[in-house]
């Protein structure tokens, strides 16, 4: 969702690397008026086009760009995507690359409506993007183009007025010619579902004007699909997914509440399963569907995968824990522990000057310590909320700063520290900062280098993976098919006696310490089925006590801050130099409740493994 906002603001970047062009308006399903505003404009010999509109037969196309020199026509699509031009890899050894092929042949498409709609011209087609080899020049580029919805609740850009290309100074976008790529796919070469271009073209024209439905085959593809509806969805949206299955296989109701093998964490095994075995529903498959490969001491994908199905189909609500190897696994951590979680951006276009096109910012974190006395305590925080202030170096400093003290164990969850650490330590080496060397060390005494690393370490204070751990000794059936900790924090508090004694008191009344929230704050709660709240669920809304005047003055248009992408969509928003002060301390606020929320829920997580030994 983040990446598609942040496409037009690259699209709105791309136009005024052409600028004085014309952009096409009307009603959009008004093909024949939107086709004959571009055809006038067309007569001119030099021109620039946004949107403009090509009919051919029963195919209608919209380009993002098209600039048009005498009978020269260049149609261009923007993309949010990123790419470096010394490492171009549209194609493989096995055809055009699989994660660029919906872009090719969406552009094929354009350039094969373009030709054939005006035979006179000679066109081309090119990609524009953000290019991973370009910085920044100026602070702030990202928040020159404001994302709003305001405007009939449809995503636009405001920027500035006046705003010219040469204020903006380098361009962080790329322009490749694809015609060499788009001739592969108008050869037959590259084929997609068995289909070449053309063959596509003519089905999607054919049924497209008999009114027809393709019905397009089911198959394991439909794991992903995106028109599947989400339990407990009353948006009133039709479901593609349940039409498609009830016409094709008969399914009812009944048949879309059963576990399917789309629900099993990470079962590759699916695909041949219905495609060769027509198995579909978890009652229908069994251990050797599965292949089960266990091992001592952990459990392994396979077992995991069978655990889930056997609870599931049984109907069994109990935990299952490989209780010898978390016991030996935690006997090797040393007190006190610290459990930390980053939240970061990465966007198409910057925040701060010399920074590059996706370039990991680092701009809070969250840091609770657990004492061998039993008592927690929230350390502090950081976060950065200066607009046009790279804070990965300051963010760093302060992690560094509250782990040097001892040399308790380090947890993480899931491998996105491990990574962004990674980066920081590569854009220190190109920094002039004067302490790099010493936090360059620091890096790598808690962290591991990654696989494609020339340089290699595994820190001596390595951070330790709790989602590893989890899907090494612990599965609940809560949990169903992930090992998200906000998939794995409901299940646990919902099945812990422990936790649930604990944390339905106030805050005030635990060895616990807080910096966002008041003694008064309680965790766990229950709704009116007597079913625990996610704790995240119960994060307060953001403008919380404010009238509807004032949040209709707010420019942030945020409603609250639930999940990463949310706190990303936050730190962008904080970007804006004209926000109030309340907003902003709003959001603030808000970020650190939810990130102080993360690194409490593996705290959590950590007490029910421990309970776990002990019985």
């Amino acid at each position: 969702m983040e990446l598609a906002k942040g496409g037009f603001q690259v699209e709105e970047l791309a136009r005024m690397n052409f600028p004085n062009g014309i952009l096409i308006e009307g009603n959009d399903w008004d093909y024949d008026l939107l086709v004959k505003q571009t055809s006038e404009l067309l007569k001119q010999d030099n021109v620039v086009i946004y949107e403009a509109a090509f009919m051919f037969n029963n195919l209608f196309i919209r380009t993002d760009i098209l600039v048009k020199k005498g009978k020269h026509v260049e149609v261009i699509e923007v993309k949010a995507k990123s790419f470096n031009p010394t490492k171009l890899d549209f194609e493989s050894k096995f055809g055009l690359s699989s994660k660029w092929i919906p872009y090719l042949f969406d552009l094929a498409f354009q350039k094969h409506v373009i030709m054939k709609s005006h035979t006179e011209f000679e066109v081309k087609a090119s990609l524009m993007m953000a290019d991973k080899t370009k910085l920044s020049s100026i602070d702030g580029l990202n928040s020159i183009f404001r994302i709003s919805i305001k405007n009939n609740n449809r995503t636009c850009i405001i920027k500035p007025e006046g705003l010219t290309l040469e204020s903006l100074g380098n361009s962080v976008l790329g322009k490749i010619n694809m015609d060499a790529v788009l001739d592969i796919i108008y050869s037959g070469k590259q084929k997609v579902h068995e289909l070449d271009f053309y063959e596509l073209v003519n089905l999607f024209s054919s049924n497209y004007e008999l009114d027809k439905k393709i019905n397009f085959p089911i198959g394991w593809h439909c794991k992903g699909c995106e028109f599947k509806k989400m339990p407990n969805d009353d948006s009133g949206l039709k479901s593609g997914f349940e039409e498609c299955w009830t016409a094709q296989r008969g399914w009812t109701k009944s048949d879309f509440n059963k576990p399917t093998t789309f629900d099993i964490w990470s079962f590759r095994k699916g695909r041949s399963l219905f495609e060769n075995d027509d198995k579909i529903f978890l009652a229908d498959i069994n251990e050797e569907d599965v292949d089960v490969k266990p091992k001592a001491g952990i459990i392994t994908s396979s077992e995991r995968q069978w655990i889930q199905v056997e609870k599931t189909v049984s109907e069994d609500t109990t935990a299952y824990v490989e209780k010898d190897g978390l016991k030996t696994e935690m006997a090797s951590w040393n007190f006190p522990l610290h459990f930390i979680d980053f939240e970061t951006s990465a966007v198409a276009l910057p925040f701060t000057k010399g920074r590059r096109p996706y370039e990991s910012v680092a701009f809070q974190f969250s840091h609770h310590k657990l004492n061998f006395n039993g008592t927690i305590e929230h350390e502090p925080d950081f976060i950065s909320a200066t607009p046009g202030e790279f804070p990965n170096f300051n963010f760093l400093r302060a992690l560094k700063k509250n782990l040097e003290n001892d040399n308790g164990t380090i947890f993480r969850y899931a491998v996105h520290e491990n990574t962004i650490l990674n980066a920081i330590y590569d854009q220190l080496s190109d920094s002039n900062e004067l302490d790099k060397v010493e936090l360059m060390d620091f890096i790598k005494t808690i962290s591991v280098s990654k696989n494609d690393r020339v340089e290699k370490w595994e820190g001596v204070r390595k951070m330790v993976d709790l989602c590893d751990i989890v899907k090494k000794y612990y599965y609940h059936p809560l949990m169903k098919g992930s090992n998200g900790i906000k998939s794995v924090l409901p299940a646990i508090l919902a099945s812990s006696e422990y936790l649930k004694s604990k944390y339905t008191l106030p805050l005030g009344k635990l060895e616990l310490t807080s910096r966002n929230f008041s003694p008064e704050h309680i965790w766990l709660t229950y709704d009116d089925k007597g079913k625990v709240v996610s704790p995240y669920k119960m994060l307060p809304p953001l403008f919380e006590g404010w009238t509807d005047e004032e949040k209709e003055e707010t420019i942030s248009e945020l409603d609250g801050i639930h999940d990463g992408g949310g706190a990303l969509t936050a730190y962008a928003k904080l970007q804006y130099q004209i926000m109030s002060n309340n907003e902003r301390q709003s959001i603030i606020k808000a970020l650190l409740k939810y990130c102080e929320l993360d690194t409490l829920a593996m705290v959590m997580l950590y007490d029910v493994l421990k309970e776990n030994i002990k019985k």
